[in-house]
């Protein structure tokens, strides 16, 4: 019915109807891109660290998980953490997320505004080794003292000097080289320094190796707890004794350290859909039992010096959205980019759709309608006319109302009312043609 009343429009009016139309699709278009972001990439560059470090080989465990949701991994090996945040924060160097560890951007005093946290990973303890014969328990004791303190770039370097400067220790008062990862643990062992900094999970082979030196010995920082409430990015870690080796009783006594946390870190412009995937991966590789973690503790969201993640926070809540749960991830992603579009068109089409049969009715009857206001008019001066009457002319306008009403285009469910509108000229003419009669006579 609303086809052949559409049918019945002037070409002018239908024209106009189409014009609103396409309008109308067009603004929910337009609003429906502002919200909507391009599709993720099938590629991302993951920033690690060396290869002999524990980022090296989380890196090899994201590249395999997120395969096989179709996104390949690029990984770019660093010298760790100072350098990572560096490569994000430069958008030349397409650096898409990397691994890093809580007090680097704090020691850089990097703007670090375009990049967010997407989770905290496990517990990075600042390990500090030392000779047996050359006892250390405060940082503040180190002036004099041969250092290592880890490579430039890498995360060590950036925490160890943060914390031997406030505790007034520079390259003036002691002798600090850039030696870091196995180089500074048998830089120890040779005696060619004295104490060598390290940050790392306890798994790390160059953090086992070096508590496995009966030689070497792990300081137990008496003034942990003093850190912790300096610095948010900093927790007070207990190591148990015998906690590495119960057979070899490693470490003999409890041992006090300071820790930060790895993060995982992402420039803020990096798809939401990616975030998801990167979290999903998160919680499969790290919410096991640990030396220090408990279980299902990471990831987590707690922010430490880099502004969190909303996505992240909100997956981290939540979960996935139900379509990533029942899906793959590039199929979800596909249907979530079209619900953007469709929800909008809908918002238009479906009131469009309910309000055009009634703007049709509308226009229909119109037509019809406007005859009956002339009709009215010749009526009342029918009715109202004093003297000579001129009977030819309201002859003539009723012959031109009926003959304009026969040529209305009328669908059949409103012939009735055409009808009815020929009845009631017909109903004035018989009034016009009674006057004339008692004119004449």
């Amino acid at each position: 019915m609303a086809f052949e009343q559409f049918a019945l429009l002037t070409r002018r009016t239908r024209l106009g109807i189409a014009v609103l139309t396409a309008l109308l699709i067009g603004l929910a278009l337009w609003v429906s891109a502002l919200f909507l972001n391009p599709g993720p990439p099938r590629t991302i560059v993951l920033a690690s660290g060396a290869e002999t470090g524990l980022y090296h080989q989380f890196a090899l465990r994201y590249k395999a998980n997120l395969a096989e949701h179709g996104v390949r991994v690029v990984e770019r090996i660093t010298m760790g953490a100072d350098e990572n945040l560096r490569l994000l924060l430069d958008p030349r160097e397409n650096v898409d997320v990397a691994f890093m560890q809580g007090g680097v951007a704090t020691a850089s005093g990097a703007k670090v505004d375009s990049i967010e946290m997407l989770a905290t990973l496990y517990y990075e303890p600042l390990w500090m080794f030392h000779h047996h014969n050359a006892p250390v328990t405060q940082i503040n004791q180190l002036g004099g003292k041969r250092i290592g303190a880890g490579p430039a770039g890498s995360g060590t370097h950036a925490l160890a000097t943060l914390l031997m400067k406030l505790n007034g220790i520079n390259a003036s008062a002691a002798d600090i080289r850039p030696l870091g990862g196995m180089d500074a643990v048998q830089a120890l062992q040779k005696r060619e320094i004295d104490v060598a900094f390290f940050v790392g999970g306890a798994d790390s082979p160059v953090i086992q190796k070096a508590l496995r030196d009966p030689a070497l010995e792990l300081v137990s920082l008496v003034r942990a707890e003093a850190y912790q409430r300096r610095f948010p990015f900093m927790t007070k870690l207990t190591l148990p004794r015998g906690t590495i080796d119960l057979a070899l009783d490693i470490p003999n006594t409890n041992i006090d350290l300071i820790s930060t946390k790895a993060m995982l870190v992402a420039r803020a412009d990096m798809h939401p859909a990616l975030i998801s995937v990167l979290l999903d991966a998160a919680r499969e590789i790290h919410n096991q039992q640990g030396y220090f973690e408990n279980a299902g503790e990471f990831p987590g969201t707690a922010p430490l010096d880099l502004p969190v993640s909303a996505n992240a926070d909100q997956h981290r809540r939540f979960g996935p959205t139900y379509l990533y749960r029942i899906m793959p991830f590039w199929v979800a992603s596909l249907i979530e980019r079209m619900l953007i579009i469709v929800v909008p068109l809908l918002a238009v089409l479906v009131p469009l759709a309910n309000y055009l049969p009634q703007f049709l009715r509308w226009r229909v009857r119109s037509r019809i309608y406007r005859w009956y206001g002339e009709l009215a008019l010749l009526e009342r001066d029918i009715a109202t006319r004093q003297g000579a009457l001129p009977l030819q002319q309201w002859l003539t306008d009723l012959d031109r109302i009926e003959h304009a009403v026969y040529r209305i285009p009328t669908p059949m469910s409103y012939a009735s009312e055409r009808y009815t509108l020929r009845e009631h000229v017909a109903l004035v003419r018989r009034t016009v043609l009674a006057k004339a009669d008692a004119a004449g006579s």
